[in-house]
C-alpha cells in the first residue's frame, strides 16, 4: 500500500476541510438544536456543487471519479464539523455507487447526474425492516410482477434522508419460494411515486439534522425498467455495497473522534488547576496519547480498506475491521474527551455533549460492531 496521498486526494481533503470549517462548524450546534431542514439542504446543495455527492462516480455522469480513498478523507473532514451532514453525504454516495455498479446505461444517465449536480440532494438506501436489521435476508417487503410493472408492498425503517431523498434504492422479495436471501431484487424508486409514503422523522439521540424516516409501500407500482441488475439477485448487491458503506461510516467515526480529541487538547492547555495547565499532568497526557494512537490506527485501517477497493481487490473484511475499530475507538475517544472537560463536557454550551450523542450510532448503523465481528471471524475460519 502506498501511504502518500495523490495531489487530487490532497486537494479533495483540503477542500472538505475548508468547507467544514467555514460552512458546517459555525452552524452544527444550531442544526443539532433546531433541525432546520432548509439550512441543512442548503449545505447539501453546496456540497453537490463542489463535487462531494459523486466522489466515486465516473466523470461522464458528472462525477469526480476520485475513488474511495478520497471519499474516506472527505467524510472524515466533514464529520469533524457536522456528523449529520457527513452521514447524508456518505449514504448519498453509496446510493450513487449502487446505481453505477449494477444499473444499465439508461439508469445511469438518468439518475447519476442528478446526484452530482444537486438536483437530488440525497439518496435513500432502503434495506432495513423492523424484522430484518442485522439479518436483511429476512425482509418481508415484496415486489410482485404485474405485466410491465412491479407492485411493491411493505415498509422500511431507519432510512437516512427519507424525507429529502430524490430517489431510493429499494430491496424486496420477488421470489417467495426461493431459499432465504436468494429471491430478493433491487429497484430504483423515485420520490413521490404513488403508493410510497414517507413516515415521520424519528426522534433520535444524535445526528439530529439528518432526517431518518420510515418508508412505506402500499400497492406502489413501478415500471419493470426500475429493476437494478438481475431479478432475484439483489441481495448480493446489498452485501457488496454495505461493505463500501462501512468505509464511509468508519471515516465518519474517525472524524468525530478526532474533533473531540482536538477540542479536549485545547481545553487541557487552557484549563488551570493546582496552579498550572492540566495539560502538564500525566493523566490527561496519557489519555490523549492513547486515544490519538487509536485514531491513527483507525485511519490506517480505513486507508487500507479504501485502497483495496480502489484497486479492485477484495476489501469486505478490511472494511469490517476498519469500521469495527474506528467506531468503537471513536466512541472511547469522545467519552474520554468529555471526561477531560469535567462538568463542562456535560453542558450543551460545549460541543462534546453533541459529539457523544452523534458518535454512538457509528457502532450500530451499516452493520453493528457485533455483525462486523461475525464477518471478520467467518473470513478467519474460511
Amino acid at each position: 500500500m502506498h501511504i502518500a496521498l495523490t495531489e487530487e486526494q490532497t486537494m479533495i481533503q483540503d477542500m472538505a476541510q475548508k468547507f467544514a470549517e467555514s460552512e458546517l462548524a459555525p452552524v452544527a450546534a444550531e442544526l443539532d438544536q433546531s433541525k432546520d431542514l432548509a439550512l441543512f439542504k442548503t449545505n447539501l446543495a453546496k456540497l453537490a456543487e463542489l463535487g462531494f455527492m459523486g466522489l466515486n462516480v465516473k466523470s461522464e455522469y458528472g462525477g469526480v471519479e476520485a475513488g474511495s480513498v478520497a471519499f474516506s478523507l472527505a467524510i472524515t473532514e466533514l464529520a469533524k464539523a457536522c456528523a449529520s451532514t457527513a452521514v447524508t453525504t456518505s449514504v448519498t454516495n453509496m446510493v450513487a455507487e449502487v446505481i453505477q455498479a449494477v444499473g444499465n446505461e439508461q439508469q445511469k444517465q438518468t439518475y447519476l447526474p442528478k446526484f452530482c449536480n444537486g438536483e437530488y440532494l440525497a439518496g435513500g438506501f432502503c434495506l432495513t425492516e423492523s424484522g430484518a436489521g442485522s439479518d436483511p435476508s429476512a425482509m418481508k417487503t415484496t415486489a410482485v410482477k404485474d405485466g410491465d410493472e412491479y407492485v411493491l408492498n411493505g415498509s422500511k425503517i431507519y432510512i437516512t434522508s427519507g424525507e429529502i431523498a430524490g430517489c431510493f434504492v429499494v430491496w424486496a422479495v420477488t421470489d417467495a419460494t426461493a431459499r432465504k436471501g436468494k429471491g430478493i431484487s433491487c429497484f430504483i424508486v423515485d420520490a413521490g411515486t404513488p403508493g410510497m409514503t414517507i413516515g415521520k422523522r424519528e426522534h433520535k439521540m444524535g445526528q439530529h439534522a439528518s432526517p431518518t424516516n420510515e418508508v412505506h409501500f402500499d400497492q406502489c407500482r413501478i415500471p419493470v425498467s426500475a429493476l437494478l441488475g438481475e431479478e432475484n439477485k439483489g441481495f448480493a448487491i446489498a452485501v457488496g455495497e454495505l461493505a463500501g458503506g462501512r468505509i464511509g461510516i468508519g471515516s465518519l467515526a474517525l472524524g468525530i473522534g478526532l474533533a473531540a480529541l482536538d477540542y479536549a487538547k485545547q481545553y487541557c492547555q487552557d484549563r488551570q488547576q493546582f496552579g498550572q495547565s492540566i495539560s502538564q499532568f500525566q493523566g490527561p497526557q496519557w489519555m490523549l496519547a492513547e486515544r490519538y494512537t487509536d485514531m491513527e490506527a483507525a485511519r490506517l485501517l480505513l486507508m487500507q480498506a479504501a485502497f483495496l477497493k480502489d484497486q479492485g481487490q477484495a476489501f469486505a473484511t478490511s472494511a469490517s475491521m476498519a469500521k469495527l475499530f474506528a467506531a468503537d475507538k471513536a466512541n472511547k475517544a469522545v467519552y474520554d474527551a468529555l471526561q477531560l472537560l469535567g462538568g463542562a463536557g456535560y453542558i450543551q454550551e460545549y460541543p462534546l455533549e453533541r459529539m457523544a450523542r452523534d458518535v454512538r450510532i457509528t457502532s450500530i448503523y451499516e452493520g453493528t460492531s457485533e455483525i462486523q465481528k461475525l464477518i471478520i471471524a467467518r473470513d478467519i475460519f474460511a
